[in-house]
């Protein structure tokens, strides 16, 4: 069974958040489906978007889980971001989360070094 995935992550300021996710992801939106939204292809029919919408803007929660969690947030803190909080759980599995100007947190996950 194909299944695409599209996360969406409802914004405030559609132009400042388009500028914070391209440096996040590191890179410009895959499209464009209209004025006030972006996408972005993370892998083969995986995609996050955002979208103006001031009323639920600040509520998003996603976690991607990466290959290499340190080389990713190097990565970003070159760009100029840094991590709200990074974390280790029990198991070993690590986490670096982010927060946009809206709040909506974006976590980066890793296996245990």
């Amino acid at each position: 069974m194909a299944l695409d995935l599209f996360a969406g992550i409802p914004v405030t300021d559609y132009a400042a958040a388009l500028k914070w996710y391209e440096r996040l992801l590191g890179s410009p939106p895959a499209f464009f489906p209209n004025d006030t939204e972006a996408v972005w292809e993370l892998a083969e029919h995986r995609f996050v978007y955002i979208e103006q919408r001031p009323e639920h803007a600040g509520h998003a929660m996603h976690t991607l889980f990466v290959h290499d969690l340190d080389a990713r947030v190097a990565q970003i803190t070159e760009r100029g971001l840094d991590p709200a909080e990074q974390e280790t759980y029990a198991n070993g599995v690590r986490k670096t989360t982010y927060r946009d100007p809206d709040g909506n947190e974006i976590g980066f996950g890793g296996a245990p070094q």
